[in-house]
């Protein structure tokens, strides 16, 4: 049986890496984002499964209802959610913005929320479903990054609670926690911070256990193991993907 997978932050890195491996794990995947997601098309395409692009803002109530309803219109109900979108507004508290604070809790964490809700229905009905939610090793206190690391430690009890309430619907809910990984935006933050981002790989890998960076891949297998048939009786997890206890 084909799954419908949907993937949000899709367009590039981590969520085009996880919208290929689910193609490749057998999955139709809708590409979610506020940018072009041809690119991530195309790849699930040459995988021989079905693939749409569909625009929209996950912390946007109304702009939610509408791509899942596309989603299920087009391609069929969703069954596996993949929760990635999610932006930086980094700043040492005492500097951050309300504006910085509200956004990056809107889309990282109000958006997870907005898309669990608009998608289980879909997974009670079919009485089958896989949620996964990207945290990140800030979860566990990160400098200069309070409104990102409130985001992603929310994301972590957001799904420890909705493996409780949907556990029964025979839906598991997990985490993927991310460490340093070789993105567009790890690069954007290094160039923000005036740093040269081959400096800031080599700082961030003398404190990985494993001696080298992230790679996209490897939290797509991360998560490929989550949303996978065998892995049902696994929920309520948190999976630090960083190399080391926390990196």
């Amino acid at each position: 049986m084909t799954r419908i997978a949907i993937v949000t932050g899709a367009a590039r890195g981590i969520g085009a890496a996880i919208a290929a491996r689910l193609a490749q794990d057998g999955c139709d995947v809708a590409a979610l984002d506020v940018a072009d997601c041809g690119a991530t098309v195309a790849a699930v395409q040459a995988l021989d499964q079905r693939a749409l692009a569909v625009g929209a803002d996950v912390a946007d109530e109304e702009s939610v209802a509408r791509a899942v309803e596309r989603v299920a219109s087009d391609l069929g109900p969703p069954t596996v959610l993949v929760n990635n979108a999610g932006i930086l507004r980094d700043g040492m508290m005492h500097k951050l913005s309300a504006d910085s604070w509200d956004r990056v809790l809107d889309v990282n964490l109000r958006g997870a929320f907005l898309m669990c809700r608009a998608v289980q229905p879909h997974m009670r009905e079919a009485a089958w479903g896989r949620i996964v939610n990207l945290s990140s090793t800030a979860a566990l206190g990160n400098i200069g990054q309070a409104n990102y690391s409130a985001a992603k430690a929310g994301l972590q009890g957001f799904t420890k609670t909705l493996a409780i309430e949907l556990g029964r619907f025979n839906v598991t809910v997990n985490a993927v926690a991310p460490g340093f990984t070789i993105t567009a935006m790890t690069r954007g933050t290094a160039e923000r911070v005036g740093v040269p981002f081959d400096e800031m790989e080599a700082e961030m890998v003398r404190r990985i256990p494993v001696g080298r960076a992230g790679r996209p891949e490897d939290i797509a297998n991360a998560v490929a193991f989550f949303a996978d048939e065998r892995s049902g009786f696994v929920s309520g997890q948190v999976l630090y993907v960083a190399g080391g206890p926390r990196a």
